[in-house]
């Protein structure tokens, strides 16, 4: 059974990271969200933060653990990039 603190700490963390872009916003206009922004963001960080979650739960070895944490934060990168400036120039990053 999974406890009740562990998904409160993921979404509160989450909450946090993205209220550094929205507290930004209010001091520049360098940083300029748009609610999509915020939904996209807010999917991604949970997704990865309840696969990193699983991973250390049922994950056998440190090794493997270590290996998929490691792949599922370089896949998150690579989506955060492709989403922010296009570097890929996929259909994603509206190119």
């Amino acid at each position: 059974m999974l406890s009740t603190k562990r998904p409160l700490t993921i979404l509160g963390t989450v909450a946090l990271l993205l209220l550094i872009p929205l507290v930004a916003m209010q001091f520049t206009s360098d940083v300029n969200w748009s609610l999509n922004d915020f939904v996209v963001a807010g999917i991604l960080l949970v997704g990865v933060g309840f696969a990193v979650d699983l991973i250390l739960r049922k994950g056998r070895t440190p090794n493997k653990k270590l290996l998929w944490i490691s792949a599922i934060i370089v896949l998150f990168l690579l989506i955060w990039a492709e989403l922010a400036v296009g570097v890929f120039g996929s259909p994603l990053a509206g190119s």
